[in-house]
């Protein structure tokens, strides 16, 4: 048997005994109530003795004569038709004597299938919604309107307590490799950084597990990507781009929730020029020249960051967020982290209007956070990182940004964000940029989508415009169709000050779309194998330069743990 399955088998046996069994029971089926601990030296009996709670086998016994007959059991206890349930004891009756834990019923209803007494040890404690009070007994989902009480085991650890507004909360079991942790209480999914994302578009899927008191997540992914950007200015090239990501969190008591955050790159070892990727500009490659129809690569380290959540209130809290390498609260969240991005092989060119700041060297958030409602700013470095990709650049507060995020219904996040960057670019020293981006984010089924606008003003300097509009469709659990479009306006595509277009800005469009096919490897290990195509509008004057209609086309697997 394959690992995971095998380990969530394993989970599910040990943690879950008493909810299988009762899930397992076909409706009017007669099932013994929990009884308290056992006694090793009971004995079985075939009758009920004086004090005892009536057995649900023994349902033709007529009570005693000198004693009040039970009463019926009320609505709210879920009786249905053809079960007779056992009387509710009044709070000044003794406890009822423990029954064998190796004593087995057997009901009429289905003959031959015995049924143990389920027994308890240390008894577990209910879990606590976020403001500390028992939940609900879970309902059995084959017996409608009767709860039952959880199962208990001798020593098992407590589900983490679930806390409105902290996208570290865990949604499902963290010891069953392949499932997710959500945030929000499911109002929200935790993005890139401190971003938030719609609910319905799901938490980052991996390898989820915990040890010593620590809720890990395990996420990465390998792309091995061939493209080929058309027209003169275009190039071929097959290159592999990387990440992987891991998250530690744990409750540190008294309403306070710490969550440590790594994600590495293996992108260096492309080389510094990156691959082709017609009309994106940004960054250089070797400090004195920038890069040009091409994509940067991603540094080493992307993030190394905490971030510390404190509960002010029920559905409110607090929040400190930073670190060494870590993402300011500007823009959305970043490209390789949005579900209506995650088949598109190449980056979006309004990369640098967006979400360019994904990495920056030094960071601090603070903010205020309700299931619906965030509300951040950020100090952070605002130069773009310099051509060096394997190091850690040294820390800088010298820029600033706010941000509010809007998450009205688990479909939908909106944000608008602004702020105010120092001497960005490594080329242009003296120049600051004042960035403002709105985006809107739906989700439903398999459908991701994004749409955003951003405007950059470079001061001095003019203000630069970008559309983007993503989707991602999941048409069944294999096939996939995405898609991209983009309008951006460049001044940043003849760098050379003899060129005659030099600074001048042109307006770009491109349109790019694909398919995926999706597979299971094993466990939470996926791989999609996949292309895509673009095309591109522009002004006349670029037609020497790009030609008439350029055209692009990339081909991809991906391997990923997780979806």
């Amino acid at each position: 048997m394959p690992r995971y399955p095998l380990l969530a088998t394993v989970a599910v046996a040990a943690l879950l005994p008493l909810s299988a069994a009762a899930q397992s029971m076909a409706p009017g089926m007669h099932m013994p109530m929990p009884t308290p601990s056992p006694k090793p030296d009971a004995k079985p009996t075939s009758k009920p003795t004086r004090h005892a709670t009536p057995r649900a086998t023994v349902h033709r016994a007529k009570p005693k004569t000198n004693r009040a007959a039970p009463p019926a059991p009320s609505p709210e206890h879920g009786q249905m038709d053809g079960m007779p349930m056992p009387p509710a004891p009044a709070s000044t009756t003794p406890s009822p004597p423990a029954v064998s834990a190796d004593q087995n019923s057997t009901t009429p209803d289905m003959p031959g299938m015995a049924m143990q007494a389920p027994t308890t040890g240390a008894a577990t404690p209910a879990p606590l919604s976020h403001a500390g009070h028992a939940t609900d007994a879970p309902m059995d989902p084959n017996m409608p309107g009767m709860a039952m009480p959880p199962a208990t085991t001798g020593s098992a650890t407590p589900a983490p307590a679930a806390h409105a507004g902290h996208n570290r909360t865990p949604a499902m079991d963290p010891t069953m490799p392949g499932m997710e942790m959500t945030g929000g209480g499911g109002a929200y999914a935790a993005g890139s950084g401190t971003a938030r994302l719609p609910a319905a578009e799901g938490a980052m899927h991996g390898l989820h597990f915990a040890t010593g008191g620590w809720m890990l997540m395990l996420h990465g992914y390998v792309w091995s990507v061939y493209t080929d950007q058309g027209g003169p200015r275009g190039a071929n090239e097959a290159y592999v781009s990387s990440m992987a990501m891991l998250t530690a969190a744990r409750d540190l008591g008294a309403g306070v929730h710490l969550q440590l955050r790594s994600m590495l790159s293996l992108e260096p070892l492309m080389g510094p020029r990156g691959y082709p990727n017609l009309f994106a500009t940004g960054e250089t490659a070797d400090g004195a020249n920038p890069l040009i129809d091409r994509q940067h690569p991603h540094d080493l380290f992307m993030e190394l960051a905490g971030r510390v959540d404190v509960d002010i209130a029920a559905n409110s809290s607090v929040f400190v967020y930073g670190g060494p390498v870590a993402e300011p609260a500007l823009g959305p969240s970043a490209f390789m982290h949005r579900a209506s991005a995650q088949y598109l092989p190449d980056s979006p060119i309004t990369h640098h209007w967006f979400d360019s700041t994904h990495i920056a060297f030094g960071v601090v958030t603070a903010g205020i956070a309700t299931p619906h409602w965030q509300i951040e700013g950020s100090a952070f470095r605002g130069r773009e990182p310099d051509e060096h990709r394997w190091n850690i650049e040294t820390p800088k507060l010298d820029s600033w940004s706010v941000r509010a995020t809007w998450t009205p219904a688990p479909a939908w996040a909106v944000q608008v964000s602004h702020g105010k960057i120092h001497s960005g670019e490594q080329l242009e020293p003296g120049v600051n940029e004042a960035r403002t981006t709105a985006s809107v984010h739906y989700a439903h089924g398999g459908l991701s989508t994004t749409l955003g606008f951003a405007i950059k003003n470079k001061q001095p300097g003019r203000s630069l415009t970008a559309w983007l509009a993503e989707a991602n469709w999941d048409l069944d659990r294999h096939h996939t169709l995405f898609g991209r479009f983009e309008n951006v306006a460049n001044d940043e595509l003849f760098p050379n000050h003899a060129d005659p277009l030099h600074d001048r800005t042109f307006r770009v469009s491109k349109l790019e779309g694909g398919y995926a096919y999706r597979l299971k490897v094993a466990g939470p290990v996926q791989a999609a194998l996949g292309g895509s195509v673009g095309v591109y509008a522009k002004p006349a004057a670029l037609d020497a330069v790009y030609g008439k209609f350029p055209v692009s086309f990339s081909l991809f697997a991906k391997l990923s743990l997780g979806h």
